[in-house]
């Protein structure tokens, strides 16, 4: 009665992601929508040095709550395979409108599903991705450090005014010490 769905993917769950598990989980009136995720190091592999932006704990904690999501696979493989889909009894593979990247061997990791019919892709409706993410990051960081080299010098003339307005208050209290008191020896 339920209709197995397979998404595999880092799945860092911002909005994108969301509306995408919201539109797979529609194309059927009791869907379960198995999610599996890729460990850190295949991301890295195949996004690149400074990916995943989060772990593949904390990937897993996100996903698991999500109302969308019925199951989580961790460490799932690349490639979807024969063997994955006839475990988890899968009806129908999905994925966004985001590129896929080859596998290892330069094989399609959607040969399988491709060749049985089984793929689709879903639009979320969505554009957000992690590199529209990243960039926007980048650029306001970018921001940032031009807006401190713009501000370090009046704040640096701030900081030495207050600090010589103070030492010119200790020497001037200093100065103003009751006559007839004596130091100590």
């Amino acid at each position: 009665s339920e209709y197995f769905l397979y998404l595999g993917g880092v799945f860092r769950l911002y909005i994108g992601h969301v509306d995408f598990l919201d539109a797979v989980s529609q194309l059927s009136e009791k869907p379960y929508v198995i999610v599996g995720l890729h460990f850190d190091q295949e991301v890295n592999r195949y996004k690149g040095k400074n990916y995943p932006i989060m772990n593949i704990h904390e990937r897993t904690l996100s996903v698991l709550a999500c109302r969308y999501v019925s199951e989580v696979v961790i460490g799932a493989p690349y490639a979807v395979t024969k063997d994955l889909l006839d475990h988890f009894k899968v009806d129908l593979v999905c994925h966004g409108k985001t590129e896929v990247f080859p596998d290892r061997d330069g094989s399609d990791p959607y040969a399988v599903p491709r060749k049985m019919g089984i793929l689709r892709t879903v639009d979320s409706g969505n554009s957000l991705t992690t590199d529209v993410i990243v960039q926007r990051i980048i650029k306001n960081r970018c921001y940032i450090k031009l807006w401190a080299r713009l501000h370090e010098s009046t704040y640096a003339k701030k900081s030495l005014s207050y600090k010589v307005k103070e030492a010119l208050s200790e020497t001037w209290a200093a100065r103003k010490k009751p006559k007839g008191q004596l130091k100590e020896p």
